[in-house]
């Protein structure tokens, strides 16, 4: 027998113990899922200690910036040196990034440690949904969807919640310190139970590409971020930002057709065409997920009177959805081997529950929310793991890393993106409907009004948010036309084996016996 039939025999079975690797996988990935909500609970507290208030959206946009432009690098890495020892230094630099932001004495330090934080976060991600792809086959890949949406959940809905409770009952320190203990037990687990080939490859890094991406990336989050908010959105630093990332894009990819390693394999884009059109409806739920996550809670609390500690409990009539039905999707992919369906029912299914959010106005009930927030949790269920799985199962073993690092990075840069662009509409639906142009009512100063003054405002504050969910349900009506171009090819039993540059093929990830 010969060695690369060898190895495909050995990729035709997912290892007996898999749930128990995926589980530290999953765990580190839960890591960095949280931080960001944690930390965004936190900040009010943060700054009234370290002082620095005209600093403080650096602190999320420096993790968030960070993170996207290493994502890729991560995963090329994976790629070239193994991806066992790639995510391990992911989750040591989170870690070590996680203890520095806990000792910060400024608001400068904490943002300079938010850097190393989101370095490892950046891997994290990368390496998270590869290695899902090395040691999951995709017809096989569905059994175990269930809780990478069940992390999904935990992280949107836990995040909140528990920064509440850790700035209500502790230190806001231990916002950062809570990570040490989880990651040494992720890390340590990993070391244990993660077995991955050792790589030797002789390669030159693609600095060039690196740095190209760097700039795209960074241009365009920073215009997403600052656009409409601390930029007017045709003001010169905007155009800037914008040309430079049209400029970068434009040489990198001119790189990336020259260099022996490319940093992001142009052929994952190219070889097949579901890939991009994955991509298209991760950008698309992405921008969703993100913006539904943080204006659905400001429309209960503002227009319909919920609690806002309880912000995370308002988001469970559409995460609930999206772990049952990624789970209930999975397993019938896993024994059918058709998939194509699903991301057709789940953008249906977002377009439809946006176009019905986009109807509420200040009359509306928060029973008939919640059933709008469901059928956004339907499609969600249906579209997040199932264009994840079609992109894996269009590259090869070889690019893996690269190609899923994509698959972390577009959805990203949806929810960056989503959230710029709803905020401006936010802001600028809120200010037309009131003759101050106010838009930042917070609940106390909003009870202290005259019934007409608050009337006007949440009337306006329902105008808003209805711009942001019609302009979801068309993103959403795109993204159900990538679906049904896709081609539905048969999903891979074992993914094929990896080639390296000397020629020589390498054995699969597994877990530990």
């Amino acid at each position: 027998m010969s060695t690369t039939e060898s190895l495909s025999s050995a990729q035709q079975a997912v290892p007996k113990n898999v749930r128990w690797v995926l589980l530290g996988v999953m765990l580190a990935m839960l890591l960095s899922m949280l931080d960001n909500m944690v930390v965004s609970t936190a900040m009010p507290t943060i700054v009234s200690d370290l002082g620095g208030l005209e600093h403080i959206s650096w602190v999320v946009t420096a993790y968030t910036l960070v993170t996207a432009v290493t994502t890729p690098v991560w995963g090329k890495f994976g790629d070239l040196y193994g991806r066992k020892p790639m995510y391990l230094a992911s989750i040591a630099a989170f870690i070590a990034g996680s203890a520095l932001c806990g000792a910060a004495q400024s608001m400068g330090e904490l943002i300079a440690f938010r850097v190393v934080q989101g370095v490892g976060a950046g891997g994290i991600g990368a390496g998270a949904f590869a290695l899902i792809g090395v040691l999951v086959p995709p017809r096989e890949r569905g059994r175990y969807q269930g809780m990478t949406a069940s992390v999904m959940a935990i992280g949107t809905i836990g995040g909140p919640l528990l920064g509440g409770f850790i700035t209500g009952h502790f230190d806001w320190r231990w916002v950062f310190y809570i990570n040490l203990p989880l990651g040494v037990v992720a890390l340590v687990w990993l070391w244990l139970k993660l077995h991955t080939p050792a790589r030797r490859i002789e390669a030159r890094i693609d600095w060039a590409g690196i740095a190209l991406l760097t700039l795209a990336i960074s241009a365009i989050v920073l215009a997403a971020t600052w656009a409409g908010s601390t930029y007017a959105w045709g003001s010169w630093q905007i155009l800037c930002l914008g040309a430079a990332a049209v400029v970068g894009l434009v040489v990198f990819v001119l790189v990336e057709k020259r260099v022996a390693e490319p940093v992001l394999p142009l052929s994952v884009f190219t070889g097949h065409r579901n890939y991009p059109l994955a991509m298209v409806m991760l950008l698309a739920a992405g921008v969703v997920m993100f913006g539904a996550g943080l204006y659905l809670p400001l429309f209960q609390q503002t227009v319909q009177g919920a609690s806002a500690t309880n912000s995370g409990l308002l988001m469970l009539p559409m995460m609930i959805p999206v772990v049952i039905v990624s789970t209930l999707a999975g397993k019938v992919m896993s024994a059918t081997g058709k998939y194509k369906i699903f991301p057709v029912l789940g953008a249906a299914f977002l377009t439809v529950g946006l176009g019905l959010l986009a109807t509420m106005d200040t009359g509306t009930s928060r029973l008939l929310t919640g059933l709008y927030m469901a059928l956004i949790g339907i499609g969600l269920g249906f579209t997040l793991q199932m264009a994840g799985t079609i992109a894996q199962n269009s590259v090869s073993m070889r690019d893996m890393g690269a190609a899923m690092s994509s698959v972390n990075l577009f959805r990203t840069l949806g929810g960056s993106l989503g959230v710029a662009v709803f905020g401006s509409m936010f802001t600028r639906a809120v200010r037309s409907h009131l003759p101050g142009g106010d838009s930042g009512t917070d609940a106390d100063a909003l009870r202290k009004l005259p019934a007409g003054a608050r009337d006007a405002y949440l009337h306006a504050v329902a105008d808003g948010t209805g711009h942001i969910f019609l302009t979801g349900a068309i993103l959403s009506a795109l993204a159900l036309v990538a679906a049904l171009l896709v081609v539905e090819v048969p999903l891979k039993k074992a993914g094929r084996p990896a080639t390296a540059t000397d020629g020589s093929t390498t054995a699969p990830a597994t877990a530990a016996g």
